[in-house]
């Protein structure tokens, strides 16, 4: 039992990654301002306040939990009675475990970062094994948004003509979602034996993920409707036909940028547009994050290109088993439960690497 309450994390080794006073000051002074009469005068500011009220509440809430679960534990395990050993080592397990996950989400700085996300994924160099590697792509982040308990929706998908996909948009909604999942955004490559070649070779093939943050419909991203290009066309299934009668599918091209973005997963053409603009805005804010990036690189003497083959992940399933991460160096072997979604590993590392 000594040992045990030596390992039950102390208030003082957890609150020095997160300034609790200050928080619970921060969300003392949302509310106030979220009560004052005024508040909604300016709509934009107050979307954006009522935003950050409910993400404090949220964090607040989480570690006020913590520090009661500590202090319960600590008292617990200075009554010295070994009959609830096992239920201790399991709540200092939790507690741990708690304290890592808080400890990374004080990470996020940026303010989509606590939002949702959209994910796109675009079948690169490989023919149908890049196709195919694109459709496992989609399936793991699929996975992934399951097993964290995000709602995940595919709003636009183009399958290919003999297996897998073209490319793929999901909306991901989720505390969060955008601050975990901007690490998966890159180049990933594929090393295995082909399936869809009769010699059964080694072949390597390359998909594109690309990730944005959801923007709300204000003023932070304009669009000019003169400077949009809508067209309508029938939703199409595998291998390219037609699978409605009336023309419910959307493209969008913004003429300034040349972003072309579609959108035909709903029945409804209203519902498509919609999600069609949530998406080209995303985009466009993505496009100024760039662009805004490319700047300071030129200004530090520093830019590298972002082109195809300067992979951030290889899966490798031939001839031995292993993803890795060539940003950070982590690694696994465990290829089939990172394809059945299991990414919190890499996702952590990348977060802790670069902050």
């Amino acid at each position: 039992m000594p040992n045990l309450l030596k390992a039950i994390p102390k208030p003082s080794d957890c609150w020095s990654v997160f300034d609790l006073p200050a928080q619970e000051k921060r969300l003392a002074e949302l509310e106030a301002l979220a009560a004052s009469v005024e508040f909604w005068s300016n709509p934009a500011a107050a979307r954006d306040a009522m935003r950050e009220l409910s993400d404090t509440r949220v964090t607040v809430t989480e570690w006020r939990t913590l520090r009661r679960r500590i202090a319960d534990a600590l008292e617990l395990a200075a009554l010295g009675d070994d009959s609830i050993g096992p239920e201790l080592e399991r709540e200092q397990q939790a507690i741990a475990d708690e304290v890592t996950r808080l400890d990374l989400e004080s990470i996020f700085a940026d303010k989509h970062d606590h939002g949702n996300a959209f994910l796109s994924i675009h079948a690169g160099a490989g023919g149908v094994d890049a196709q195919d590697f694109a459709a496992m792509l989609e399936r793991m982040y699929l996975r992934w948004t399951e097993k964290r308990g995000f709602k995940a929706q595919v709003v636009d998908e183009t399958a290919g003509e003999e297996a897998g996909i073209k490319s793929a948009t999901l909306s991901i909604e989720g505390r969060q979602a955008y601050g975990y999942l901007k690490s998966e955004r890159g180049v990933h490559r594929l090393v295995r034996l082909s399936p869809f070649d009769s010699a059964h070779r080694r072949h390597t093939s390359f998909a594109l993920v690309e990730v944005m943050p959801e923007v709300d419909d204000d003023a932070e991203i304009v669009l000019n409707p003169t400077e949009l290009e809508i067209t309508t066309y029938k939703s199409s299934g595998a291998g390219g036909q037609n699978v409605q009668k009336n023309e419910t599918a959307i493209r969008i091209r913004h003429i300034p940028s040349g972003i072309v973005v579609t959108c035909q997963n709903e029945r409804s053409q209203t519902q498509n547009r919609e999600n069609a603009m949530k998406v080209l805005r995303s985009r466009l804010y993505e496009l100024r994050l760039e662009e805004r990036e490319k700047e300071m690189a030129a200004l530090k003497g520093e830019h590298v290109k972002a082109e195809f083959g300067s992979q951030i992940r290889s899966y490798v399933l031939h001839p031995y088993q292993m993803v890795k991460d060539h940003r950070t160096g982590f690694e696994t072997s465990a290829t089939g439960s990172v394809l059945d979604g299991e990414l919190d590993d890499f996702m952590e590392a990348f977060l802790r690497h670069w902050q």
